[in-house]
C-alpha cells in the first residue's frame, strides 16, 4: 500500500474515532449503521412475505403473530417497515455521490474561473433554488416515468445544483490563498490547480455537504413515494406506506407511525453524523455561501 493511501486511511480512522467520541457521532453512526444493516439483511429476516394478504385480518392491532399489526390489505406492517427503506437507501445512496461529484466539480471550477461564466451560472442556480423544491422533480418524473432509471439521475441532477453554491464558496476561499496564486504564476493549467490545490482543501466541506444532501434526498424520495411518483405498489416503501395507511389511521395508527419513526430515525442519524463530522473537521455548517 502506498504512503498516500496509508495517510488517507490513517486520517479516516482518526476522524472516525473523533466522531465516535462525540455523543452525536456515536448515536448518529449507530442509527445509520442499523438502518444500512437492516436494508441488507431484511429479505432474510422478515417474518412474512411483504405481498402476502389476509382478507380476514385487515387493520388488526399488534398481536403475537403481527407485532405491529396489519394494513388495510392484511399485510404484515413489521415486514413492510423492515423492507421499506431498501429502495430509498439504494437509489439515494448512488444518487448522492453522483450529485456531490458533478455539483462539487462544477462549483470548484466556477470558483476558480470567475468572470461572466460564474455570474451566469450562479444566477441560474438562484433561479432554480427559488422554485419549490419538489416541483421540478414532479415535472420530470411525470414526463419520463417513475422507475429507478429515471429517479436516480433526476435526484442526482436536481440535488446536485445546491452543491454548486457550497463548492463555489469553499473554492473562493482557497483561490484567494498564496499557493494558488503561485501555481498560476508557474503556469499550471486550471485542471492541475483544481486537482492539486483546490480539491484537497475543499474535500472536507464537500463530505459534510454530501451527508446533509443524503438526508434531504431521502426526504425528497419519500415525498415522491407519498405522492405516488416514487416506488410503485406493492413494493414496500415508507412514504408509500404512510400514503396508503393515513386514511385508516384512526383504526390502525401503527401503519402510519411505524414508517414515520423508521424514516425519522434514519434522517436523525444522518444529521447527527453530519454534525459530528463537521465538528470533527472544524467546519461551520451555519456559515453562509459567497453570493
Amino acid at each position: 500500500m502506498s504512503g498516500a493511501a496509508l495517510s488517507v486511511r490513517a486520517r479516516a480512522g482518526g476522524v472516525l474515532r473523533d466522531m465516535l467520541a462525540r455523543p452525536s457521532g456515536a448515536i448518529g453512526l449507530a442509527l445509520v449503521t442499523f438502518h444500512l444493516a437492516l436494508a441488507i439483511l431484511s429479505p432474510w429476516i422478515v417474518p412474512y412475505d411483504y405481498k402476502a394478504m389476509d382478507a380476514t385480518g385487515t387493520l388488526s392491532g399488534p398481536s403475537a403473530m403481527h407485532w405491529l399489526g396489519t394494513d388495510h390489505l392484511g399485510r404484515d406492517v413489521l415486514t413492510r417497515v423492515m423492507l421499506g427503506g431498501r429502495e430509498a437507501l439504494l437509489i439515494t445512496g448512488i444518487a448522492t455521490p453522483v450529485a456531490l461529484i458533478w455539483g462539487g466539480l462544477t462549483g470548484v471550477w466556477l470558483g476558480l474561473r470567475g468572470g461572466w461564466p460564474d455570474e451566469v451560472a450562479m444566477r441560474l442556480v438562484d433561479a432554480f433554488l427559488a422554485l419549490p423544491g419538489i416541483l421540478p422533480l414532479l415535472v420530470l418524473i411525470t414526463v419520463f416515468g417513475t422507475g429507478g432509471e429515471v429517479l436516480l439521475p433526476t435526484l442526482a441532477f436536481f440535488f446536485g445544483i445546491p452543491v454548486i453554491r457550497v463548492a463555489r464558496a469553499a473554492a473562493h476561499e482557497v483561490v484567494a490563498r498564496d499557493f494558488v496564486s503561485a501555481a498560476r504564476a508557474r503556469g499550471h493549467r486550471p485542471l492541475d490547480i483544481v486537482r492539486r490545490e483546490i480539491l484537497p482543501n475543499v474535500t472536507d466541506t464537500l463530505l459534510v455537504e454530501g451527508a446533509m444532501r443524503w438526508s434531504w434526498m431521502l426526504l425528497g424520495f419519500s415525498a415522491l413515494s407519498f405522492l405516488g411518483f416514487g416506488v410503485a405498489p406493492p413494493r414496500p416503501d415508507w412514504g408509500l406506506m404512510v400514503s396508503d395507511a393515513r386514511v385508516y389511521m384512526s383504526l390502525a395508527p401503527l401503519g402510519v407511525i411505524a414508517p414515520v419513526v423508521a424514516l425519522s430515525t434514519l434522517i436523525i442519524g444522518i444529521n447527527l453524523t453530519a454534525d459530528a463530522l463537521a465538528k470533527t473537521l472544524g467546519l461551520d455548517r451555519a456559515r453562509k455561501a459567497v453570493i
